[in-house]
């Protein structure tokens, strides 16, 4: 699974196998009108005072430091070819080889198998890597080094809550491991230097070359989760936010301390302010959950777009016993289980559209309730509620169908775009527009709250039958 294919082919030192390559960011480019159109929209030109970025995490970006051109297709998030190279990897020590000092299990989901995979593959990297020409990093290092003036003196640098999701990073030290490079043989020299994912000294400044125009400074960075984490202002531990979106996932705050999952989660920074300890989180990711709805659409014609999903679901009273596991990546947490495959089962003579548009609905709030499980599990912290965002949470069905599978409230906000709004608190914060986290504690308003409308015998039925679904995906023999 690749990015979107770039601009037109170059000659170059570098290979690139897959003959694709593309324009940085500058001012009067595509990706610039973006922020262009933004800022005459809101009418803020002229009037901003730091920048904060977010971005999607694992998704890993090989590129030339001289001209700031792209290596190879970016490496997704969902990409399983690594998987070989996961197996091999925990052959004798098994999936947990690293989750002492990463938090993370061997799987195909995390970072630096890609970067590993990349320099075997990509003909000319590895000794491009090593002459100082080549560099990779998470989006957010891509972004930022193009930001504050690529090949001429960018900032090549990634925030504490990217770093570690590569499985590269130790939890304790906040710096990249010597021992996972080593095994891994990645050169530390192409990695960005991991900084805090808010820093009022910042990392550098926009150039008036660039899509902004001026000289502002680039502040705030941070994983998308985390940053809805922020976004949600899940400071006090024990809080717990939900974010559905493409996948789903679920962070814990944790406090001070990492704290090793013994249910399937896996042990991640959630923010880092400058001068201060880290905050570390247990999360709970899940591969599948509105690229389920998409797959109905695009791959089944079931419907048009996926705002059309809950006015097809709400015409059945119920999935009709049906489950669907979508395994389409295998299954992420807390199973951890890249073999499984994607199943429907409960199938009967008058089962249609609608029963199955509810039952991917359900899916998703199965998966959750795993987690939320998990979190039960290692912590013994009781969910109260839960506090949701993200594109689906516009769905009030499945809000609904969420809280009665969890048997708690769930509670979304007024603002369910929390991961553009963590980041922007991640640079506010740094550049003195908000004082503390008690001034982002109080922008924070609930829209609307939905209760469970099911009984707690009603709610084990279904969720055994959830199980023994699960049991099919992983126990799939081809």
């Amino acid at each position: 699974m690749s990015s979107v294919r770039p601009g037109p082919n170059i000659n170059r030192s570098i290979r690139n196998p897959d003959g694709w390559n593309t324009i940085p960011l500058r001012s009067g480019s595509r990706r610039s009108q973006v922020i262009h159109q933004a800022a005459a929209q809101s009418g803020t030109r002229g009037q901003i005072i730091a920048v904060g970025l977010t971005n999607q995490r694992e998704t890993t970006v090989f590129w030339d430091r001289r001209d700031g051109r792209p290596i190879g297709h970016a490496i997704v998030w969902q990409d399983t070819r690594t998987k070989k190279l996961c197996d091999d990897l925990a052959h004798g020590a098994g999936i947990d080889r690293f989750r002492d000092k990463t938090g993370l299990p061997l799987a195909t989901y995390f970072s630096g198998p890609k970067i590993r995979w990349a320099l075997d593959h990509l003909e000319g990297l590895r000794e491009a890597v090593l002459c100082g020409d080549a560099i990779c990093g998470t989006v957010d290092s891509w972004l930022i080094w193009h930001l504050t003036g690529g090949p001429d003196g960018g900032s090549h640098v990634t925030d504490v809550t990217n770093a570690s999701r590569t499985q590269l990073m130790n939890l304790h030290s906040l710096a990249w491991d010597d021992q996972i490079l080593d095994e891994l043989q990645i050169p530390l020299r192409m990695l960005p230097r991991i900084v805090p994912s808010s820093d009022p000294a910042g990392w550098g400044t926009t150039t008036s070359s660039g899509p902004f125009g001026d000289a502002i400074p680039v502040c705030g960075a941070v994983g998308d989760q985390h940053a809805a984490m922020i976004g949600q202002c899940c400071f006090d531990v024990g809080t717990v936010k939900n974010t559905y979106g493409t996948g789903c996932f679920l962070l814990l705050n944790t406090g001070t301390i990492p704290q090793r999952s013994r249910s399937g989660l896996i042990t991640t920074v959630a923010y880092q302010f400058a001068g201060q300890k880290p905050i570390y989180a247990l999360e709970g990711s899940i591969a599948i959950a509105g690229a389920l709805v998409q797959w109905l659409g695009d791959n089944l014609g079931l419907i048009r777009d996926a705002a059309e999903i809950e006015s097809l679901a709400v015409r059945a009273e119920d999935s009709a016993g049906i489950y669907i596991v979508p395994a389409f990546s295998g299954l992420f947490a807390p199973h951890w289980r890249a073999d499984a495959r994607g199943v429907i089962v409960g199938l009967a003579r008058y089962v249609n559209k609608s029963h199955l548009a509810r039952a991917a609905l359900e899916s998703t709030c199965y998966q959750t309730r795993e987690v939320v499980d998990a979190m039960h599990n290692d912590t013994e912290i009781d969910c109260s509620s839960l506090k949701v965002d993200g594109g689906m949470v516009a769905n009030n069905l499945l809000m609904q169908l969420q809280a009665d599978v969890l048997g708690i409230p769930v509670v979304r906000p007024k603002n369910i775009e929390t991961t553009a709004m963590g980041a922007a608190y991640a640079a506010g914060l740094a550049a003195g527009l908000f004082e503390s986290i008690s001034a982002l504690q109080a922008n924070w308003e609930a829209d609307r709250t939905w209760q469970p409308q099911t009984d707690s015998e009603q709610r084990q039925r279904r969720y055994a039958g959830w199980q023994k679904a699960v049991q099919l995906s992983l126990n799939w023999v081809e």
